[in-house]
């Protein structure tokens, strides 16, 4: 299961608690008296005290009938076609029930983060400004 963890800060909060990926059950009460189910939430509780934090500027992704393959690394040519080559330092192997699951939920982190602050642009050579290049 991908679970989507609110930001300590209210700036980086995450989409609203029915999109936050916590589990949920009808209630048993509702169902009883002919009423519509609520759900009902489940509090997961997450330990991250043995997390690892990196930083990666680069992703390779790529599968096999059963898994989805994702590489970290950091490139340290980030414009242009690199001439040193790109270390990966994480690998993360998953299904695509789960990896389908953290699409949605960094979909609904990008799309929160994008009505706050602005459409990222993906492509480099748009944001580049003439002018401002460094020399």
């Amino acid at each position: 299961m991908c679970f989507v963890a609110k930001s300590e800060k209210p700036e980086n909060e995450v989409p609203a608690p029915e999109q936050s990926g916590a589990a949920e059950a009808p209630a048993p009460a509702a169902e009883a008296q002919g009423q519509p189910a609520q759900p009902q939430r489940v509090q997961v509780q997450i330990d991250d005290g043995k997390a690892v934090a990196s930083y990666a500027n680069f992703c390779r992704v790529t599968s096999t009938p059963e898994e989805l393959i994702v590489d970290f690394g950091l490139n340290p040519q980030p414009v242009g076609v690199p001439s040193q080559p790109i270390i990966i330092t994480q690998r993360i192997i998953t299904n695509f029930y789960t990896a389908k699951r953290m699409l949605h939920a960094l979909q609904l982190t990008v799309q929160r983060y994008e009505a706050t602050f602005g459409v990222l642009e993906t492509d480099i050579q748009k944001r580049v400004r003439p002018g401002l290049q460094s020399r």
